[in-house]
């Protein structure tokens, strides 16, 4: 198996079994809510609840105050508890009316309200549970929020302090970063040698993934305050659009590059459609998801017309299209950097060799050119003739012979084929045509007339092109 593959599919499997490790890990019991209103008071305990109702699935204190109210029972976990409070929100809260913390400070109004930090925790100690009915009051307010949330409480649970670590989590997503970033320097170092777009393309999508890489580990790395929350949200699906649009435009280019236009369009449009998807996960996983489709879609094409490289990619992007809709959390947490880092890595130990056995041909034709001689030997029954090859200015097959046209006019011929003579002169001699070998020297430029190609000389007549042969003369002319 080639290495690029091998380690391709490793990275596709690694985060499979990654996930289906997390989703058997035991969740917090979910605690029933009630929504309340609430009544000051003069007595110790801070205020009176009234009119309290079961609280709707989704608790939302964007630009309003909530008061919440709930029966709990204290965890079986014999270490630490704590209250864990996740959610773009101020807050405070009260076991059996004793006060636990607040995090910022939730009030009835932007004015009176306090930022707090997206995550908090609230230690609660032994004494302050009951034998039975232990009430639970949180205060939440969030008037400083600069993008709307259709979640903005991802999490309050009561469960073990802390809660469990994740360092391996930050670990692996600093070093599927660092490998992303390292292929982002990879790529534009062989854009600089080379400049294609399909090295640009990759170096970008290399350092896109990197940076949504550090963007989702923010949470982890700093208690960032809650109205950054939407902000750091709102750059994920950015940089995630981003991606799948690149990753679009770098397999149709290779593939299909005349579909550039409509399916990158496409990929446009369905990307502004993802913003209409409720919640940042989902617009981020319908994103990612539409970039995978596509690129699918244009590499299974490329697959069914059998081009060169077509199915491994096709193979890939199927698989974690699979990966992205049985775990899409997950997906988006973590299984898209090592997507992006096992398409890209392999691609670029790929372009590595090919650069090597690039220098090493181009060093053979260095060889190959301070072998070659500075003129053309030319035997007949008057002896032997040696002609300076910058005064060819064209050789022309006829048949046994070939018939080399001088500089002032003069013509030569000689008993030697195309065919030999092609591989003895230097890279300056160009094929040109089933019939003629092209000093480029004295080429000034190249032309269609109706519909054939024609090398156009500082000298004597244009030479004709046939039509396999444009491009490469097009390409080296230019």
């Amino acid at each position: 198996m080639r290495p690029d593959l091998f380690v391709a599919i490793a990275l596709m499997l690694l985060p499979t079994s990654l996930l289906a490790q997390t989703t058997t890990s035991p969740q917090p019991k979910a605690i029933a809510w009630e929504l309340c209103q609430a009544v000051p008071t003069d007595v110790a305990y801070p205020l009176r609840l009234i009119d309290c109702q079961p609280a709707p699935a989704i608790l939302d204190p964007q630009g309003k105050s909530l008061w919440l109210r709930a029966k709990v029972e204290r965890p079986q976990d014999n270490g630490p508890i704590a209250l864990r409070v996740v959610g773009a929100a101020a807050s405070e809260a009260w076991l059996n009316g004793t006060r636990l913390g607040n995090n910022g400070q939730p009030a009835a109004s932007k004015a009176g309200e306090i930022i707090g930090r997206y995550e908090a925790s609230f230690p609660i100690y032994e004494r302050f549970w009951r034998q039975h009915d232990n009430h639970l009051i949180v205060h939440l307010s969030s008037f400083h929020g600069l993008v709307p949330l259709d979640r903005p409480m991802a999490e309050i649970t009561i469960a073990a302090y802390p809660g469990p670590s994740r360092a391996g989590y930050l670990a692996l997503t600093f070093l599927i970063a660092g490998s992303l970033f390292a292929g982002a320097f990879g790529f534009g170092v062989i854009h600089s040698l080379r400049r294609s777009g399909s090295s640009l393309a990759l170096a970008a999508l290399a350092a896109l993934a990197g940076m949504q890489a550090v963007l989702e580990s923010l949470r982890v790395l700093s208690a960032y305050t809650y109205p950054l929350h939407g902000l750091r949200l709102m750059g994920i699906w950015a940089l995630s659009a981003g991606f799948a649009l690149l990753l679009v435009f770098y397999v149709v280019s290779r593939f299909r590059p005349k579909a550039r236009r409509p399916v990158i369009a496409t990929t446009l449009g369905g990307l502004i459609l993802s913003l209409l998807a409720p919640g940042y996960d989902l617009k981020t996983l319908l994103a990612l998801m539409i970039g995978l489709g596509l690129s699918a879609i244009v590499a299974g094409l490329a697959s069914r017309g059998r081009v060169a490289g077509a199915w491994p990619i096709l193979v890939y992007l199927l698989g974690f299209m699979v990966v992205g809709a049985l775990f899409p959390i997950g997906f988006i947490d973590l299984s898209f950097f090592l997507f992006a880092a096992g398409l890209i890595l392999p691609l670029l130990m790929a372009e590595v060799i090919r650069l090597g056995r690039d220098d090493q041909k181009r060093e053979q034709a260095l060889t190959r050119a301070v072998a070659l001689p500075d003129a053309l030997t030319l035997s007949s029954s008057r002896g032997v003739e040696r002609i300076p090859l910058d005064q060819i200015i064209a050789i022309v097959g006829a048949d046994d012979y070939v018939e080399i046209r001088l500089l002032g006019g003069r013509t030569k011929l000689h008993s030697a084929r195309l065919e030999r003579l092609q591989t003895e002169l230097p890279s300056a001699f160009l094929r040109i045509h089933r019939t003629v070998i092209a000093n480029l020297t004295h080429a000034r430029g190249y032309e269609r007339r109706d519909g054939k190609g024609f090398l156009l000389m500082r000298h004597g007549p244009d030479l004709p092109i046939s039509r396999n042969r444009f491009p490469t003369v097009r390409e080296v002319v230019e």
